[in-house]
């Protein structure tokens, strides 16, 4: 082996192991967001919903590291108890419309024909509207709350899983592994199941990573509108809507939640782009 294939080599290995280590402490961050998340009632030193209009819009100290709100509310408490419901208002989002977009583009892709028309031009409906005014709309009419804000965007978000699912399963389905699945007797049930999603997986598994930042954006975006979360509920969109006109005067109140959702957005985006590269077959 000559000098230069040999710094090659060495080359690939340091960047694989700086991939790996990275991808460790990154998803160790994750997992403590998350685990905070889950055990934010017991975390939060305060009840975020006591009000105490004796201490309303303190600023930061001892007793309230973050100050309080205009109702006298622990903002540190309210920050903690909304990451709860931010997260996993996410976390459920982006579960169902990977789900719901793949099966949509595996059944397009593997079937073809006139599912496959119907389904693909139903997803270009979807497509062509704008999709955060579409959300906005579809929230409006169901009348807001938590719920009804995943649906609107998950209502709007499903067609891009669809096309990546669809696309992946259309390169392999005449793959040679494929027609000796078929040949051995096989039903359709268990070539999708056991030839078809671990090979399309790689790309639905990083897309859907990569939306979890997003989706967390477009919750609190919604519940700033006041298309989401109602209040008193504390969830970071709702807390930096009811905090807006104190910008100049309380800053903290806005800034806390705003802050908690740029660090976890961009956690998660880091979390993302680390599985791609892991996942990505030129980086092998």
């Amino acid at each position: 082996m000559s000098v230069k294939e040999k710094i090659t080599v060495r080359s690939q290995k340091v960047r694989k192991d700086y991939t790996k280590y990275k991808m460790i402490f990154l998803g160790t961050l994750a997992l403590l967001v998350l685990l905070a998340a889950a055990l934010a009632p017991y975390l939060a030193p305060c009840d975020p919903y006591e009000q105490d209009l004796g201490n309303a819009l303190k600023p930061p100290s001892a007793a309230h590291l973050l100050g309080t709100d205009r109702y006298g509310r622990d903002m540190l408490s309210r920050v903690i108890v909304g990451a709860q419901t931010t997260i996993f208002s996410a976390l459920l989002l982006v579960v169902v419309i990977t789900a719901v977009g793949s099966a949509v583009g595996v059944l397009c892709g593997y079937r073809g024909g006139k599912v496959d028309a119907f389904l693909m031009r139903t997803s270009d409906v979807f497509l062509a509207f704008p999709g955060m005014v579409f959300a906005i709309a579809v929230a409006s009419v169901l009348s807001g709350g938590v719920l009804n804000a995943v649906l609107a965007l998950a209502c709007i978000s499903w067609p891009k899983y669809a096309r990546i699912a669809r696309g992946q399963v259309m390169a392999i389905k005449n793959a040679p592994y494929i027609a000796a699945a078929k040949l051995a007797g096989s039903g359709t049930g268990k070539i999708l199941l056991r030839h078809v999603a671990p090979n399309i997986a790689g790309p639905v598994i990083v897309t859907a990573v990569l939306d979890i930042g997003t989706m967390i954006m477009e919750i609190a975006g919604l519940s700033f509108l006041g298309l989401g979360a109602a209040p008193p509920m504390a969830e970071w969109g709702s807390m930096m809507s009811n905090g807006r006109s104190m910008l100049q005067t309380s800053p903290w109140v806005i800034l806390a939640p705003g802050c908690a959702i740029f660090l976890t957005v961009m956690l998660f985006n880091l979390v993302g782009d680390t599985v791609r590269d892991m996942l990505d077959p030129r980086s092998r």
